[in-house]
């Protein structure tokens, strides 16, 4: 019997790997399409963008589904005569069941067989993390206004205030309404600036386990009790939702903000306002000001059925003194977005559904980290 070789090296036999199970395992969406311009193959991210199931994508022309126009179509005949590897970034495609995304495509050629591989890269998070970085860049700019405004604007309002005041006095009716004028007008300017002081507290906030459905649920009270009574509301919750890492004030002042905004856009007859909360697996951010990537799987929406925002003024519609209400000053969405970016949080608005929707992702409390 011969003795065993002490130098052999016994090699581990390792496992095949499935590649369709590789395949599935890719967040982005992949379809194949075979030669004749039909869906051959789908994986479950694909089933998800285009939300129909791989069975019934099966068979399906593509040409079905998108527009005939579609920038995709001609990329898929181009690798078809060229059989090579293209990509096109910024692209919008739509179908009557998803709404228009912004993706970017990459099509190439599956060799031997005819047929071609399509990557889809949803651009949504990217848009995302550029409009935060445009938000905290628009909140600073106000920060240094307000400052400024506070100290050289304020004490003058004042003096007038108070002129005006003595002034009315012995003022007659004629002229007692001009000084109420002014002293109105001051009022109004006081105000304003109050508002924008908001944008210098720079102070960390307060934070703990907030429920969520409990903040929407006051909100909605409020509403319902005053400038919305005469607008149905809807909700779609997610019950089995986690507590954000948030301060409860401030995401009450968040939410109120955006659902009066909603209750000003709604038609004055069958207005409606949906309130929706979901968990988003899988969303993990560098959001700015923090070192650490984080995740933000929850998602709070305020949807209504109103017109929606004018598409020239969406790329800024988060910017300070950016509005379409008459008599607006146009710091709402602008104080919104920075309270969002205190929390470590995105808000953007969504412009794949009707009417208008604002949707917000906020991080988990983490209990087992915050006991340490």
């Amino acid at each position: 019997m011969p003795l065993p070789n002490p130098f052999s090296v016994t090699r581990r036999k390792k496992p095949e790997i499935d590649a369709l199970s590789v395949l599935n395992a890719i967040p982005d969406p992949i379809i194949v399409i075979d030669d004749e311009g039909y869906i051959c193959m789908a994986n479950p991210a694909g089933e998800a963008f285009f939300g129909s199931s791989a069975n019934i994508l099966k068979n399906t022309l593509l040409d079905e589904l998108i527009p005939f126009d579609s920038p995709l179509l001609a990329l898929i005949e181009q690798v078809r005569h060229s059989s090579d590897c293209v990509s096109e970034y910024s692209v919008d495609l739509g179908t009557p069941k998803i709404g228009v995304k912004n993706v970017n495509l990459q099509v190439s050629a599956l060799y031997g067989t005819g047929n071609v591989v399509v990557q889809i890269e949803e651009r949504t998070i990217a848009l995302k993390m550029d409009r935060q970085l445009t938000h905290r860049g628009a909140a600073r700019s106000v920060t240094a206004m307000a400052i400024m405004l506070a100290h050289e604007v304020k004490n003058p309002l004042s003096g007038i205030r108070g002129s005006a005041q003595l002034l009315e006095m012995n003022a007659s009716d004629a002229d007692r309404a001009l000084t109420r004028l002014i002293c109105d007008e001051t009022d109004r300017i006081c105000a304003l600036v109050d508002r924008m002081e908001a944008f210098s507290d720079d102070r960390p906030i307060d934070r703990d386990a907030v429920n969520i459905h409990e903040v929407l649920e006051h909100v909605r009270r409020v509403a319902e009790a005053g400038f919305g009574r005469n607008i149905v509301f809807r909700e779609h919750y997610d019950p089995s939702l986690p507590f954000v890492y948030g301060n409860r004030d401030q995401l009450v002042q968040v939410l109120l903000n955006l659902v009066k905004n909603a209750s000003e856009s709604v038609p004055e007859s069958h207005g409606e306002i949906t309130l929706t909360t979901a968990y988003r697996h899988g969303i993990r951010l560098a959001v700015p000001g923090s070192a650490e990537k984080v995740q933000l799987p929850l998602e709070v929406g305020i949807r209504d059925n109103g017109p929606g925002i004018p598409a020239e003024i969406l790329p800024h519609v988060f910017d300070p003194f950016v509005t379409t209400k008459q008599g607006g000053s146009g710091l709402g969405l602008a104080l919104v977005a920075k309270i969002v970016g205190d929390h470590g949080g995105i808000i953007e608005y969504d412009t794949s559904s009707l009417g208008g929707n604002f949707l917000i992702r906020l991080p988990v409390y983490n209990f087992s980290k915050m006991d340490e």
